[in-house]
């Protein structure tokens, strides 16, 4: 079995591999438009569209067929133009002529406090250049991150990220844990994105479903005395982006109970979902959240 999994992973790796050289070679906006038609011609036909029907059903109930394929079709185009991106973002690094971004007096604001926060997101249009804004404006920044399955794919992601995206890269998990707090204690906020499922979470309310939700954000803020910083980004029609930094959320150590850490993590949830009501199509719809 073991076998048969790495004979796939690297088949799956050597697709990849060869549509980044295309990508390379056809350019960024050219790569744009044919991979985000690649990607809405393949995708329904994948196994996550199931997952993805179920999602779209738990968020809108019984709505117009329309209104959920209109959806799927731009998360499907959000999510080629994103595999492309991935290429480029040494050109994203080096320039800022891309994107636009709200609220940057906060981020002001937590620099010259010089105190680290926890910035929280979800998986919204191209989610990399958040942890790329920040570290290119000097903020200390360590990203917690979960790796690719297939370890063909995995080393090459991981150079990707720390060369233009955040140096510092944690691996999720118990050992994540322990990276994170020595992170925080060396003066680096941390990011992590909150929308997935997580096994060791706990069962909260999200868009009145319950779903299994990270409470990492709120220990770590409550024991060390940190805010919580939300941030979204979308993507624009003409494929430019904006980044909106929220209002920091205030905590105190002094209120470290279980009761506040599932209040905080219910409140992170209810952001989460006023973020993709902003456009649904933004978010990746791929992830089983309800399982």
């Amino acid at each position: 079995m073991f076998i048969v999994k790495i004979i796939k992973y690297f088949f799956q790796a050597i697709f990849v591999y060869l549509f980044f050289i295309i990508i390379k070679i056809i350019g960024l906006n050219l790569s744009r438009k044919f991979f985000s038609f690649l990607f809405n011609t393949i995708g329904p036909h994948i196994k996550s569209q199931q997952t993805i029907n179920n999602n779209l059903e738990k968020f809108l109930g019984i709505q117009n067929d329309d209104i959920k394929n209109n959806i799927k079709h731009k998360m499907w185009n959000n999510y080629g133009k994103t595999f492309v991106e991935y290429l480029y973002l040494k050109k994203f690094r080096d320039n800022n002529n891309h994107i636009d971004i709200k609220g940057e007096e906060i981020l002001n604001k937590i620099q010259q406090s010089n105190k680290p926060v926890i910035f929280v997101s979800g998986h919204f249009a191209n989610f990399e250049l958040m942890s790329m804004e920040l570290t290119k404006r000097n903020h200390k920044l360590a990203t917690i991150y979960r790796p690719l399955n297939n370890f063909f794919l995995n080393f090459f992601m991981e150079y990707l990220r720390k060369k233009y995206i955040c140096q510092n890269q944690i691996k999720k998990g118990l050992v994540g844990v322990k990276d994170s707090i020595h992170f925080i204690k060396n003066n680096f906020s941390i990011a992590l994105m909150i929308d997935q499922r997580v096994s060791e979470g706990k069962k909260l309310p999200f868009f009145e479903h319950m779903a299994f939700t990270t409470t990492m954000p709120a220990q770590m803020a409550l024991k060390f005395n940190l805010d919580i910083v939300p941030i979204y980004i979308s993507r624009k029609s003409n494929d430019n982006f904006e980044i909106e930094i929220y209002e920091p959320i205030k905590v105190s150590k002094n209120d470290e109970t279980e009761a506040n850490k599932i209040n905080i993590s219910i409140k992170l949830n209810k952001i989460l979902e006023e973020m993709i009501l902003k456009d649904p199509g933004q978010w990746i719809w791929t992830h089983n959240r309800w399982k």
